[in-house]
């Protein structure tokens, strides 16, 4: 039992490196695939483990900050919304702007806010 708890714990201060080319060995060696090395690693309490890259994003106004009226008729101009569902997101902040957009969309669209004078996250 001391020898698998010790085995853990080697597991456990694996860095990155050390994962990739554990993962390596897995497969080449014993056919196991590195996403389920990967899998095993983080069951164990690995640190430091590339995570599955996001697709999609969700644009969060935080606050409209000093310019209210022009971050309105932005949130209205890049959502397609009226003006009364627009200026009820920008009251409602912190609200979501746009859901499941691109990463290239998503930094558009805080770009813009931002210049507008609003805080804005990416979730």
């Amino acid at each position: 039992m001391a020898d698998l708890k010790q085995f853990a714990e080697q597991l456990v201060n694996l860095t990155v490196k050390e994962v990739n080319e554990l993962a390596t060995i897995l497969k080449d060696e014993y056919g196991i695939e590195p996403a389920a090395a990967t899998v095993v690693v983080r069951l164990a309490g690995g640190e430091g483990v590339a995570e599955e890259a996001q697709t999609e994003f969700t644009v969060v106004l935080k606050d409209a900050g000093a310019s209210k009226l022009a971050v309105v008729k932005l949130v209205k101009e890049l959502t397609g919304l009226g003006l009364k569902e627009a200026k009820d997101v920008v009251d409602g902040a912190p609200s979501n702007v746009k859901e499941g957009v691109s990463k290239e969309e998503a930094e558009g669209l805080k770009k813009s806010l931002e210049e507008a004078g609003a805080v804005v996250e990416l979730k």
